[in-house]
């Protein structure tokens, strides 16, 4: 079939990668795609944005360079079948690899590496590593295969967007979008999809001029994001991640039996642990609890967790994602018998109630206080001023790509991190400082084991690894950087907390930190170099 070879593919990627202007990358992109069947074109989907377990699974392949050079260095074997290689072959390859645990799984993924060599050509390798790698580095981002998408559809690209956020994966949407099914993808039960993200705010007199004068206020819990589906008496709770969590949160899912009264809705809410006193606990207590798998009777009785609601995306059939935030509000209260779980709300105009809300917030435990523009509609997975973050201290979620082998007392560790924001243009991230200061002993053990399963290179210093863990930092400035491609580094950058619920697609932008960059000089002066 014309298109599913990968040959064909890694030609493309080659044409790519020697391609600058966005409108030619994804006339390309486009024009391949329409040659495919719609099973191929999930499959390319995949692999062109380099994650081959797609958006609603978390299957690294964790190999690392020296399984990749050993396979390499062992040479092509030979099989009675040479047939040619398929982009079907290589996807579903590469999932089997990530599939490969525990003893002996090493030798399997050498095995299974050598059977995808010895049936490729030159350039079929180069892409295939890349792919295994995550470093694409031909500019497809998942924004421009939307764009290609929107192409081969023939739909304008908000629409393309919006059919994203619903089906929630790239390899899905690109089958629908074959097969002429676009119009039939709808918010329904157990299908999770992305959770509405939020910018930050400097400050709640910010908040308010951002939305007109007047908005909505609610705590900004520490905790973890909870989407939970209700239908034909059934309940289920997934991640921001889109993972199901239902069997390991059994005190949750009866708070939602006895709290909630309805036949069939999705809502969104968070979880966090508390104490004895029911105030909040810290946010790796809160991840504690969700990774447990055994025993999770006992877990609930020693980290009990506070479930709290705040919107609604669902009701009886009906999405509710495209009426505004007041009214979303409304038929949540009419739905939860047991007000305690609604999150507590200020509609206010004022900033001296606002700031009196926050510092009391703060004074609670909490993070700082979501700002939500009443009037906003729901868009799952995407970013924008309607949902805006403010907190006392200045933070940023980046992801790392790399780390340095410690010293003295941190010897035998990977603890200087190599830290990365998203450029939203490229789809690239670009480095903006390093630290190792933050953790305890416990967290560096951890991400150093995480690190080592996720490397893709080893180097005299360190390692290089695929861009999966995010971690929130605080930093005193940003400062512009002759170091670093991006222009900018933090200083006296410091990891607050380890974001292991986070997609690494959720960072902080690139054009974020520039905007933040500019706001400083609000308060303070500029040394005018005459540019």
């Amino acid at each position: 079939m014309t298109g599913s070879s990968f040959r064909e593919f890694a030609e493309l990627c080659e044409k790519l990668a020697e391609t600058s202007e966005r409108n030619a990358k994804i006339q390309l992109v486009a024009s391949y795609l329409k040659a495919l069947s719609p099973e191929d074109a999930k499959a390319a989907a995949y692999l062109l944005v380099g994650n081959p377990s797609g958006e609603k699974r978390r299957e690294p392949i964790n190999v690392g360079w020296a399984t990749v050079s050993e396979a390499l260095e062992g040479g092509k074997v030979a099989t009675l079948l040479q047939s040619e290689l398929t982009i079907q072959d290589v996807l579903q390859l590469l999932r089997s690899m990530a599939k490969q645990e525990g003893p002996g799984s090493r030798g399997v993924k050498k095995a299974i590496l050598q059977s995808l060599l010895s049936r490729a050509g030159p350039l079929e390798e180069k892409w295939l590593l890349r792919i295994i790698f995550g470093e694409m580095r031909h500019g497809v981002s998942h924004g421009l295969l939307l764009d290609a998408l929107a192409q081969v559809a023939g739909v304008d690209a908000e629409r393309i967007r919006r059919f994203d956020m619903l089906v929630g994966d790239l390899g899905e949407l690109a089958e629908k979008t074959l097969k002429r099914e676009l119009e039939t993808v709808e918010l329904k039960p157990f299908n999770p999809v992305k959770p509405m993200l939020a910018e930050m705010a400097q400050s709640v007199k910010e908040a308010l001029i951002e939305h007109g004068g007047k908005t909505i206020f609610e705590p900004k819990y520490d905790g973890v994001r909870l989407q939970i589906h209700i239908s034909g008496g059934e309940v289920r709770l997934y991640t921001r991640r889109l993972t199901e969590v239902t069997k390991s949160l059994p005190d949750v899912e009866e708070a939602i039996r006895k709290g909630v009264r309805c036949r069939e809705a999705i809502i969104d809410g968070e979880v966090m642990a508390v104490d004895e006193r029911n105030r909040p606990l810290p946010f790796q207590e809160t991840m504690k609890r969700l990774g447990r798998e055994k025993e999770v009777e006992k877990a609930a009785a020693e980290i009990p967790l506070r479930l709290q609601l705040f919107d609604l995306l669902l009701l009886e059939g009906r999405p509710c994602i495209d009426k505004p935030l007041t009214e979303r509000r409304r038929l949540l209260e009419e739905i939860t018998v047991d007000k305690h779980l609604l999150t507590p709300q200020l509609l206010t105009e004022s900033p001296e109630e606002a700031g009196a809300f926050l510092s009391n917030v703060v004074e609670q435990g909490y993070e700082g206080v979501m700002a939500k523009d009443p009037r906003s509609l729901y868009t799952p997975g995407r970013r924008g001023g309607k949902w805006l973050k403010v907190k006392p201290a200045d933070t940023l979620d980046v992801v790392i790509i790399a780390a340095e082998w410690g010293h003295g007392r941190r010897r035998g560790w990977l603890s200087n991190y190599h830290l990365a924001v998203l450029d939203e243009e490229t789809g690239r991230f670009e480095m903006v400082g390093k630290t190792f200061k933050g953790l305890t002993d416990k967290e560096f053990e951890e991400i150093t084991s995480y690190l080592q399963s996720i490397k893709i290179k080893d180097m005299e210093w360190g390692v290089v690894v695929r861009p999966e863990l995010v971690v929130e930092v605080a930093y005193n400035e940003i400062q512009q950087s002759p170091h670093y491609r991006s222009g900018y580094a933090l200083r006296f950058a410091r990891v607050t907390r380890i974001r292991w619920d986070k997609h690494p697609q959720e960072v902080d932008t690139l054009q974020r930190l520039k905007t933040l960059y500019e706001k400083q000089f609000e308060k303070k002066g500029r040394l005018n170099t005459g540019e």
